[in-house]
């Protein structure tokens, strides 16, 4: 009972020193801010405006309008006001960085916690496969994914998902390997512990804070992914306004009506930038060598 105290303690006290030190890191904590309110701006968009009479209703004689206090990024080709397009499309960038970096991190992280756990052949069979997938370039490999399921938000969020699994996969087996000769491991041996076990209970928790830091920095790396995708055609279908796709029609007025690529990619701008600091932070505040 004791000894479980201690761990929890010790545990508490890590992701105490943890949070103590991102609330340091200025450039974190803006980030952090920033992040929030695209996350607001994009649940309030959901509930506030109305998808067929603000988001895809054509209002022909509104077209390539600009920038005004009625609309104020201006509209596109088909009357669509470009600001509520934005708004709205945010959760579709979001939902697809955090669904395609979770089943990454849950893939990539299972095969390399038991590659590393377990060695041997199970570990040559998981590195082997990952070996061939990490060659093969990340948006080739993501349009074939799309282009076989099909053009849909779910299709979007797999082929993204699976591109990181390689890197994700790599991250946990190193951290397994870090962990699994322990004392506190082979004391659970020695008490009868079971394989699964001492995954759980031990392996998996000690084996976190870079798995963690990973999914962090890779959320920003996604939400690039989809937005690329997503311009080539293999995003969320038209007329839903994916950030990617909104930059995709804006490309053929790009001489006369600047503000259909250019406010797309300032939003897709913020966002990664926003996810790129909350991610150093993370890194910085789990890792206390980078601060010497």
């Amino acid at each position: 009972m004791a000894g479980k105290m201690k761990l929890k303690n010790k545990d508490s006290s890590f992701w105490g020193e943890v949070a103590k030190e991102f609330k340091k890191n200025k450039g974190a904590m803006i980030g952090l801010v920033v992040f929030s309110l695209v996350i607001i701006a994009a649940i309030l968009a959901l509930f506030v405006l109305d998808y067929k009479t603000q988001i895809t209703k054509l209002k022909l004689a509104e077209a390539l309008q600009p920038a005004s206090w009625k609309h104020l990024f201006g509209t596109d080709q088909f009357g669509r006001d470009i600001f509520y397009r934005i708004l709205y499309g945010a959760h579709y960038s979001l939902l697809i960085g955090v669904c395609a970096v979770t089943i990454s991190t849950v893939v990539g992280s299972v095969l390399g916690i038991l590659a590393g756990y377990l060695g041997g052949i199970i570990e040559n069979i998981i590195m082997r496969i990952m070996d061939i997938l990490s060659p093969i370039p990340t948006v080739l490999l993501a349009i074939t994914i799309a282009a076989a399921f099909g053009q849909s938000l779910t299709s979007l969020m797999i082929a993204v998902g699976v591109i990181s699994v390689p890197s994700f996969a790599r991250v946990a087996r190193a951290a397994v390997m870090t962990v699994r000769d322990q004392e506190y491991i082979e004391a659970a041996k020695s008490q009868g512990a079971s394989e699964l076990q001492i995954i759980v209970s031990h392996v998996i928790p000690n084996s976190l804070p870079p798995i963690m830091v990973q999914a962090t920095m890779r959320v920003a790396s996604a939400i690039i992914s989809a937005s690329a995708l997503s311009f080539l055609g293999l995003g969320v279908p038209a007329p839903n306004p994916e950030w990617g796709g909104m930059l995709s029609e804006g490309r053929n007025f790009i001489s006369t009506n600047t503000n259909m690529t250019f406010f797309p990619g300032i939003a897709i701008m913020i966002t990664v930038l926003s996810v790129n600091l909350i991610g150093d932070g993370v890194r910085d505040a789990m890792d206390p060598r980078l601060k010497r």
